[in-house]
């Protein structure tokens, strides 16, 4: 996401990235064309960090409800302009706790990058103050599936979901990326839950248990830097892999 945001989303109206993330996405990140492996139809969906809505779309297409919760105001004003009418946006940051928390940004972006996160990185620069939301205080219920992409903060978003898994035990799509921070804690709390990791490797889905996705992002980072349409369109090797599903009590992607 980072680089072809960077390239384009500055100089292009807001429609316009929206509309070239959506056709794009599922050429980088073909867990999207795979929704029927782990997305039940029907019942609700949530998409926690909705950026211009490439998860959501495709979510609403499918479910009956998608609720999409997104940080940046003004990305969060474009989303409720631009999903179908069975997509509700909530307008803040998923976390642990109710109140107010800071967004932090790049120098000269204002969230279009797709890197905003509530840890600041060497990368950030300045900082928003936005409002701070748990899934759990939604009040939701019948949701068969998760996305979350929170740049390192997956911990608290999951603990602010912990009812929500509790009750409804949906299938969850989170982007874990070692280059942020750990993976462990949010790997190692939804172990503690029944919880257990698959990884889309090729054309199958493959256990994480037993693969070392840190060693893996380590070796194939570089393909992160080369931009989205590098990366869709020029085949590589291999791919780099952020995205785990997380299926509760022995469910396997592809099987209801």
């Amino acid at each position: 996401m980072t680089t072809f945001a960077a390239a384009v989303a500055s100089r292009l109206p807001g429609g316009l990235v929206g509309s070239a993330a959506v056709a794009l996405y599922p050429r980088f990140e073909p867990e999207l064309r795979r929704l029927a492996d782990f997305c039940p139809p029907n019942g609700v969906a949530v998409d926690i960090g909705g950026w211009y809505g490439p998860w959501s779309r495709r979510l609403a297409a499918r479910c009956d409800r998608v609720v999409t919760i997104e940080p940046v105001p003004h990305l969060a004003e474009h989303l409720r302009r631009t999903l179908p009418s069975n997509a509700r946006v909530v307008q803040g940051a998923a976390t642990d706790r109710a109140g107010t928390a800071r967004l932090w940004f790049p120098e000269g972006d204002s969230g279009d990058r797709g890197v905003s996160s509530l840890a600041r990185r060497d990368i950030h620069a300045h900082c928003l103050e936005v409002p701070s939301i748990t899934v759990d205080g939604l009040g939701l219920s019948g949701v068969g599936f998760v996305k979350m992409d929170v740049d390192g903060g997956e911990r608290a978003a999951l603990l602010g979901a912990a009812e929500l898994l509790r009750k409804d035990r949906p299938a969850l799509l989170i982007e874990l990326e070692s280059r942020l921070g750990p993976i462990a804690p949010a790997v190692d709390l939804l172990a503690g839950q029944g919880y257990a990791g698959w990884l889309l490797a090729g054309r199958r889905w493959i256990a994480l248990d037993g693969f070392d996705l840190v060693a893996h992002q380590a070796r194939t980072e570089h393909l992160v830097h080369q931009g989205l349409l590098r990366r869709a369109f020029v085949p590589h090797r291999e791919r780099y892999i952020n995205s785990v599903l997380f299926l509760p009590d022995g469910r396997v992607p592809g099987t209801s």
